[in-house]
């Protein structure tokens, strides 16, 4: 599969996806599903210059660090983390880029998801203000952001409430400036993924969520640790006697998201 994309026989989205699949990232599985990169930082634009390097985001950094006052808030945190029982390590995230929260807020508007996300918010929707209603707000993706325009339509008219502050209904998502439908936005952001740019510094996305950057000395020094229970082999619930302390940890592993294994 490396082979065929690097001779470009196969497009970035088919490579990410077969890597997903290999790192155990399923659609059957919430709280393992795929991961797809955030690949643009242009949402101001009346069009969208796939030509020009400064709309793609850094792709060597996690997300969360691609914003320099970010980057270092992130550093210090993990420098000044000690726990005083010495069991969770030093880490840079409490929370993980893919959990099944995250999934459910992204499909909010589609079935069955809309459905799960009023079950895990104990029979009613999310206060509106958390509710998924613009893109440029985000935090890495789901597939979905590259071939599905229906989940970005209130195609079902719930009533997902008014933002507090602004009173603005939560209905469609808003799309970027550069975007004149949701299909107009999803073909514009495949391209961008297929794009000279994408294709050039995928890789550096890639170390970092499937690849050596992913854990270890490599993580740490590019700020990408994550909470101890999100790696692969990180608990042995099986050896665990106390069931009261693997019910909690088996929910802390389900509802906190997952790194994929390791490629």
């Amino acid at each position: 599969v490396l082979q065929k994309w690097v001779n470009r026989e196969i497009s970035n989205f088919d490579y990410l996806i077969q890597l997903n699949t290999m790192a155990g990232r399923t659609y059957n599985d919430l709280a393992q599903y795929p991961v797809f990169p955030w690949i643009l930082r242009d949402y101001t634009s009346e069009e969208l210059d796939l030509n020009n390097p400064a709309v793609f985001r850094d792709l060597s950094k996690p997300i969360g660090v691609v914003n320099e006052k970010n980057a270092k808030a992130v550093k210090e945190k993990y420098e000044n983390f000690e726990d005083p029982l010495g069991i969770v390590d030093k880490f840079h995230y409490g929370t993980h880029y893919s959990n099944a929260a995250g999934v459910m807020h992204y499909l909010i508007r589609v079935e069955p998801f809309t459905t799960l996300h009023i079950q895990l918010q104990s029979g009613r929707f999310d206060c509106a203000d958390r509710q998924f209603h613009s893109i440029p707000d985000t935090w890495e993706l789901i597939p979905e952001f590259f071939y599905f325009p229906e989940f970005l339509e209130n195609q079902n008219g719930f009533n997902l409430g008014q933002l507090q502050i602004s009173k603005e209904v939560v209905n469609d998502v808003i799309l970027p400036k550069w975007a004149h439908s949701p299909e107009d936005f999803i073909y514009k952001h495949r391209k961008a993924l297929e794009s000279e740019y994408v294709s050039a510094h995928l890789h550096e996305w890639i170390d970092l969520i499937f690849g050596y950057k992913q854990r270890g000395p490599a993580a740490v020094e590019a700020l990408n640790v994550f909470y101890y229970c999100t790696y692969e082999g990180a608990v042995d619930l099986d050896a665990l006697t106390d069931e009261k302390e693997k019910k909690a940890l088996e929910g802390m592993i389900n509802n906190f998201g997952q790194t994929p294994c390791q490629l």
